[in-house]
């Protein structure tokens, strides 16, 4: 089982996902060993297609306490590992109108390997944010009648 590292909970309530994919990341030493300690953030994070790659943009990973002169800089690009058949697939959708590629959540795998879930995700609307908003409160609203009906 894959255990999240760091999410963007933001994503989902800005965003209609439409397709995902996993992707590698090349990262320093000292970057992994913060992340393992939750010191990542992908609030204001971005992927960007530059010249047939992918980039994670925007990403702050803090340095490693630890690190001494061999640290990392917090925000500097890191370059997504995929096949360039997928990434030309990526593409071709990125091209349409609307679309943007969000990154959902950094992970490591069951090999030890640190992946990034990015997705294909289209802008809501303020209006499909607050109807979202209103669904959700309505569920916990009946998860609470429910709860209480069985006690």
């Amino acid at each position: 089982m894959a255990e999240d590292l760091v999410r963007n909970r933001k994503a989902l309530h800005n965003y209609h996902i439409l397709d995902t994919w996993e992707a590698g990341l090349v990262l320093l030493g000292t970057e992994v060993k913060a992340l393992r300690t939750g010191k990542g953030q992908l609030q204001d994070a971005y992927v960007d297609l530059v010249e047939g790659e992918l980039w994670l943009k925007q990403a702050h990973i803090s340095p490693y306490e630890q690190g001494g002169y061999v640290n990392h800089e917090p925000l500097r690009p890191r370059k997504l590992l995929m096949s360039k058949a997928e990434i030309r697939k990526i593409a071709a959708k990125v091209d349409r109108k609307g679309y943007t590629l969000v990154p959902l959540a950094i992970y490591l795998s069951d090999k030890g390997k640190v992946k990034l879930k990015l997705a294909l995700a289209e802008g809501k609307k303020a209006p499909d944010k607050k109807e979202a908003l209103k669904e959700r409160e309505a569920s916990r609203e009946m998860d609470r009648i429910r709860k209480g009906a069985r006690e």
